[in-house]
């Protein structure tokens, strides 16, 4: 099954509008792409479009928050989280007020945006914050459970999508369990545990038949919630595999990466290996080639997890190597 994000995103804005009667939306000047339109269709005395000022939306929200309503702020991530900054912290998460940060376009395979639009640092920035949780969708079958979760969870929330067309691994929105802070093991697996977020979740997938294929058995976790992560399921398969590699469509720094191996560090010392942007920022052009040129495929995966088993049996604990 196809899906895609912001459609999925579309729905899961009636479906929630219809769930929480109190529920306001604040965007951007972004309501077509966010299909935060649909909301406004329905609710326009809910829906408030501050223009290109995401600074003026977050305090907006805020200020909605503060009377007692569930807010969401939507935006492309890399404007949703950095440009606004500062009012994040200060009006949403130092007072702890009930706002959802629900961003698009998350990674560079959002293509041919370019750089200036690719969110490759929302997750560090986000999950640095006090009080603020982070959650990534896998697909687009997990948006609507995503996006309910973050409503219905207390205090700030930010959730991260993909733009792209891709593949499906929860074909039945209505039926995904989601949890912050609870990890989904897709596979089980001894021989590496390939820990992923977002879209890379599903070329994860690939990379554990591929291994399978040569006689590599990978256990397959997608993390869902960054912040908190779910710290008994990933150490338990890091004592179980001894090995680990983590995959995502984010810079190196401060991402998926750095809160798995701060997990790790503290329970279970295992060799990582990471499947990331190199600190570097991306390009314009088709998000699928963007995403094989910087190596965030199966075929990657399938390299640093071979790299991963063959430190293990060398008893090599350092994390990891580029």
């Amino acid at each position: 099954m196809v899906g895609n994000f912001r459609d999925e995103l579309g729905k899961s804005f009636i479906a929630a509008g219809e769930e929480f009667p109190s529920l306001a939306v604040v965007t951007a000047d972004v309501s077509k792409s966010t299909r935060s339109i649909e909301f406004k269709k329905r609710w326009p005395e809910r829906f408030f479009s501050v223009g290109i000022a995401e600074a003026n939306a977050v305090s907006i929200a805020a200020g909605i928050a503060s009377f007692g309503h569930p807010v969401v702020f939507t935006a492309y991530g890399v404007f949703a989280t950095e440009k606004p900054f500062e009012q994040i912290r200060n009006t949403i998460c130092y007072p702890n007020l009930n706002v959802k940060i629900i961003a698009t376009h998350g990674g560079i395979s959002v293509g041919e945006d370019g750089a200036t639009h690719q969110a490759i640092e929302d997750i560090a920035v986000m999950r640095s914050l006090p009080n603020m949780k982070v959650i990534v969708a896998a697909d687009p079958g997990e948006v609507k459970a995503a996006v309910f979760e973050a409503i219905r969870t207390p205090g700030p929330v930010y959730v991260r999508l993909g733009r792209s067309v891709g593949g499906c691994i929860h074909e039945v929105p209505d039926h995904v369990a989601y949890e912050i802070g609870k990890a989904e093991r897709l596979r089980a697996g001894n021989d590496v545990t390939v820990i992923a977020a977002g879209i890379m979740v599903e070329q994860s997938l690939y990379a554990a038949d591929l291994l399978e294929k040569q006689g590599v058995s990978a256990e397959v976790i997608n993390v869902r919630s960054v912040k908190p992560i779910d710290t008994e399921m990933i150490t338990g398969s890091a004592e179980k595999t001894g090995a680990i590699v983590t995959a995502e469509d984010h810079n190196c720094c401060g991402g998926l990466f750095g809160v798995v191996a701060e997990a790790a560090a503290l329970s279970v010392p295992v060799p990582i290996e990471y499947v990331a942007l190199q600190d570097m920022f991306g390009e314009s052009g088709n998000g699928k080639e963007l995403l094989d040129k910087y190596g965030l495929n199966a075929k990657n995966i399938c390299k640093k997890a071979l790299r991963v088993i063959e430190r293990k049996r060398k008893g090599d604990a350092n994390y990891a190597v580029k």
